[in-house]
């Protein structure tokens, strides 16, 4: 999205997301079916499936960079698949058809669609392996250092929001890698909240007061760290991610994938290089971020989305709409 001003860019960005919308709320669609139903694998199919078709039909150059693995394991969108019409601004795109195919096969919540879209060459080609992951919201950006203990980040981040350590939430995946991160919140008196899988929802909750996170902390999925950091620099807030290799071969592909340093600390304008981006889920199931979708009497589809964008005009937007199955 190499365009001459910053009006046409927004311009383009404005129209790319609402194209983009689409594509969650498909994939959404798709995989409602398989709600309850014990196969994960389907789900994600059909989710996927979706979001290639719709992508095919948008006037872009895009480039998938966090997709499911290498072109031989298609159907799944493959990292450097290219989508769209050819025609239109180059982009690159994050994407998970599915987060949380467990919570979906299980009728569980906080199962939802996810895509991440920034100009070409812009967002880090993130391994699939574990990556150190800490966020927070607008009002914190700053204020933190992957590098410090979870303590020190706490007493920075109640700092710049005017909070006592006892006033905080801390957001962890409940892993027993974590259990150290659970301990210094617990040590401190401030207040933790456990989730069992999918971060990215965690990471965006710190930037919305009403969902009362202000920190997300913890060694989860790197593509969905590169996803979340997306959505944070479109919402204010900061990031910072560390990968963290477990074996040599993880090492290697680190430095096949051009990361030359695998343990260097990548700050948010890191992972993000530009200010042209814009994030948008649809939830699947119910979650703490949407709702998921559902079946009307009438046969129409409602799907609950959310939007944030550097061209958009609010911060960011929570979108109701009904679908007509197409046969």
């Amino acid at each position: 999205m190499k365009l001459a001003s910053r009006n046409v860019r927004e311009e383009y960005v404005q129209s790319l997301a609402m194209d983009f919308l689409s594509v969650a709320q498909q994939a959404a669609i798709a995989s409602f079916p398989w709600i309850g139903k014990g196969n994960k694998n389907d789900a994600d199919g059909a989710g996927t499936e979706a979001m290639r078709n719709r992508m095919n039909l948008i006037d872009m150059v895009g480039r998938i960079v966090i997709g499911e693995g290498e072109m031989d394991e298609a159907p799944m969108l493959y990292i450097n698949e290219e989508l769209g019409t050819g025609k239109g601004p180059q982009v690159d795109i994050a994407v998970d058809p599915v987060e949380g195919t467990t919570f979906l096969s299980k009728g569980q919540e906080n199962s939802i669609t996810v895509v991440a879209v920034s100009s070409s060459g812009s967002l880090l080609h993130a391994p699939d392996m574990y990556m150190k992951k800490l966020a927070v919201g607008p009002k914190a950006k700053g204020h933190i250092n992957i590098k410090a203990s979870l303590t020190e980040n706490m007493i920075s981040v109640a700092k710049a929001l005017g909070k006592n350590l006892s006033e905080l939430t801390v957001m962890i995946q409940d892993r027993p890698r974590h259990d150290h991160l659970i301990k210094q919140v617990l040590d401190v008196g401030a207040s933790i909240k456990l989730f069992p899988d999918g971060d990215v929802t965690g990471a965006i909750a710190t930037a919305i007061d009403e969902l009362e996170v202000d920190i997300l902390v913890g060694t989860g999925g790197a593509p969905e760290g590169v996803i979340a950091a997306t959505a944070l620099k479109c919402l204010g807030g900061d990031f910072q991610g560390q990968l963290a290799p477990q074996n040599k071969e993880e090492f290697d592909r680190c430095i096949k994938m051009g990361i030359q340093d695998p343990g260097r600390v990548f700050t948010l304008d890191e992972i993000v290089k530009s200010d042209d981006c814009f994030f948008v889920a649809t939830g699947i199931t119910d979650g703490m971020l949407m709702r998921g979708v559902r079946k009307s009497d009438n046969g129409l589809m409602h799907t609950h989305s959310f939007l944030t964008g550097k061209g958009i005009s609010e911060r960011f937007q929570f979108i109701e709409a009904y679908h007509s199955l197409i046969k």
